[in-house]
Parts: C-alpha cells; structure tokens; sequence
C-alpha cells in the first residue's frame, strides 16, 4: 500500500505498529458482538468465501459442498449453513469431522476414499474449493447435478484438466472468486454479525510472532492466528 509516493510497508513498522492511518473508504467499523480477534481474519478468508456464495446466487433449497477444512474452510461452513443450505465437508484429515459439524456441516466425507466421494455423485448444487493443492477434479465434477458450479477461491497451482462433455451434457460450469468490494465487505460483516461467525483463532502477543509464524508454515495453526498489541 502506498501514501501519497511512499510505501507503507518500506522502511516502516507496517502490520507490527501499534496505529496506522487508513483512507476512511478502506475502513470498516465492527459490529458491537464481533471482537477483533475473531473478526479480523474475516476481512480475508470471510469475504472470501462468502463472495462466491452471494456472487453466484447461492440459495437457501441448495447442496452445497466445502472441499478444505482449514482457514477459508471453516469459514465457508458457517457461511454455507447460515445461508440455509446443506452442507457437506471434504477433507483428507477424517479427525476434522466433529470439528466440521460444529461448524456446520451436515454431512463429512473423507476425500481420500473413493467410495465415500462416489456416493456424492449428482449430490451438490455447489461446490466450493478452498485447498491450493490438485485433486481428482472429475471426481468432484460428477457430485454436481445439472447446473452446479465447481467454484474456486484456493489458488491451485497446475491446470484443471476436466472433459468437456461432462460440462456440456452436464449443463455445468467451472467458476473463481476473490474476496469483494466494499458493499460486500460491509454486508458480509454483518451477516456474520447476526449469525454469530467467527474464525476460530488462536491469539498472540505481538513478541510471539516468529511462534505465530511458524505455526502457519508448519499446518498446525486452527485456524488464524492472530497477534494482539
């Protein structure tokens, strides 16, 4: 970010000082029943993944599928379930499944079975991709009934590879979000608000940083991690 000709986070303390500046129009006051803790990490991975949900019409009558259960994941099953939807949880760890439902899922599926992934098949309406690693992308592509989207907010890094066919016969579609604007930002704040959303953190001293840090390398954060002054 940058003020006037000067950067921000050059040469200065950035996300480590006690106060910053913000133009007004980047600022977004809190609802009274969100703390900090819980609702900062909201103005990344929370507009991230309810975007998608608000972007392509997602509805209250729809399946929807969260494949991740990790910083976006968790989220995005809160979000999915105040929506009115049922939801239904992919993940390759099978010990997230009572942590899943506490989120919000009715339904977890170990993504690492494949009997398990062939039962969803023509199941979802939805399905939101939150991991950054590739998976077997048809698999996934026939849980969808006809008109479902497969919709990506992780960055996977190699290219899709999916048969035409199945999205044409399927009357399917392969769709991407990033987080939203400011409207949406606000919206989805208090949505989370009246809904009683949060990320599950696990909060910090500023002094503890590099231990915040490498928590993150290592995957063992659940799920944001948070330094507090």
């Amino acid at each position: 970010m940058c003020s006037g000709n000067q950067a921000t986070c050059v040469g200065h303390h950035g996300g480590f000082a006690k106060a910053v500046i913000s133009d007004e129009r980047f600022a977004f006051p809190l609802p009274e029943n969100l703390s900090s803790e819980t609702a900062g990490p909201l103005l990344c991975g929370g507009i991230t993944v309810y975007s998608p949900l608000r972007l392509y019409d997602v509805e209250a009558r729809q399946n929807v599928g969260v494949v991740g259960i990790g910083g976006l994941g968790h989220l995005a099953l809160q979000f999915a379930r105040a929506f009115g939807c049922h939801v239904t949880a992919f993940s390759t760890s099978g010990n997230k499944a009572a942590e899943a439902k506490r989120f919000g899922a009715h339904e977890f599926v170990v993504s690492t079975d494949p009997r398990a992934l062939k039962a969803q098949a023509g199941k979802l309406d939805f399905i939101l991709v939150t991991v950054f690693a590739p998976i077997d992308w048809p698999t996934y592509l026939a849980m969808l009934r006809p008109h479902g989207k497969l919709c990506f907010v992780g960055a996977v890094a190699q290219p899709l590879t999916l048969s035409v066919f199945d999205l044409l016969f399927g009357l399917k579609s392969v769709c991407g979000s990033v987080i939203g604007g400011r409207t949406m930002m606000s919206e989805m704040l208090e949505f989370a608000a009246r809904h009683n959303i949060k990320a599950m953190t696990e909060v910090m001293p500023m002094d503890h940083c590099n231990e915040a840090i490498a928590k993150v390398r290592n995957n063992t954060a659940r799920y944001r991690m948070v330094l507090k002054n």
